[in-house]
């Protein structure tokens, strides 16, 4: 009989940062745990309210580890700043596959999106990156991993939404410390949340039906879409031990120390 996944459910409802939660609880290698209170995930910081930096700072963060790009940045703006806490910015492609692509969205051009979105391609579009973010960002992973292995927890790791960079970043660094997949999947899952979800800016007020079902596979979290990542790296490496050691380069001393770092004795 399979065990239903404990997952953390409770964490602050921050005014102005989307989809926060501590790792900690989750099931890893060895009948032992995520360690709660080093490893952290959230949407970006840019909008923090007073009250939620005071809540951040008081988590003693060493690293923030922001997976967004330029454009990211520019769109949302940079996080706030947080005491003692180094930023890292590690960018990964955009989940759907670029900067013009969000400027057809943020211009609500229904027969535009109709032609990129419309029946499946949202949600294959989804899955394409899914799949391109594990083979082709294999060095920032690594690089992901290498920092968490040395010094850089307690750390918060964050893209845009916190669901799809982070959410596959999270994921690989879930794989290292041997983290059942479906534990994986519960966890990453838990950005459907109405209150974890993405905000984008836009002057609109009320969001005509046929766009908000045009656009729901960009702004939610699917199986299917860390599926894909999944059989890539069985496809391409054969297991995750291996996507790990080849892909990634990550040593076992690098694995034995993430898990010393990050895991209940």
């Amino acid at each position: 009989m399979t065990q239903t996944p404990h997952v953390p459910s409770t964490e602050p409802e921050l005014a102005g940062v989307r989809n926060f939660r501590d790792l900690g609880g989750l099931p890893a290698a060895d009948g032992r745990r995520v360690r709660s209170g080093v490893l952290f995930r959230s949407g970006h910081l840019a909008h923090a309210t007073e009250e939620d930096r005071r809540f951040l700072d008081a988590l003693g963060l060493h690293t923030v580890l922001d997976f967004r790009n330029a454009a990211d940045i520019e769109l949302d703006g940079p996080d706030v700043g947080l005491l003692g806490v180094r930023n890292v910015n590690i960018p990964l492609n955009d989940p759907a596959h670029g900067t013009e692509f969000w400027k057809l969205v943020r211009a609500r051009d229904l027969d535009r999106l109709r032609e990129v979105l419309a029946g499946t391609r949202g949600a294959d579009r989804m899955c394409t990156s899914y799949r391109e973010i594990i083979t082709t960002r294999t060095a920032e992973h690594g690089r992901v991993l290498a920092l968490l292995a040395d010094d850089a927890v307690p750390a918060l790791m964050h893209c845009a939404a916190g669901k799809d960079r982070a959410g596959l970043s999270i994921a690989v660094t879930l794989l290292a410390l041997g983290v059942p997949r479906e534990a994986i999947e519960a966890d990453y899952l838990e950005s459907n949340a109405p209150h974890r979800r993405y905000r984008m800016r836009r002057p609109q007020a009320a969001e005509p039906p046929e766009i908000t079902e045009l656009l729901s596979p960009m702004f939610e979290a699917r199986a299917e879409y860390l599926a894909a990542a999944f059989t890539v790296i069985e496809e391409t490496w054969g297991t995750a031990d291996h996507y790990l050691a080849e892909g990634l380069g990550v040593t076992t001393a690098v694995r034995e120390r993430l898990r010393q770092r990050l895991l209940t004795e």
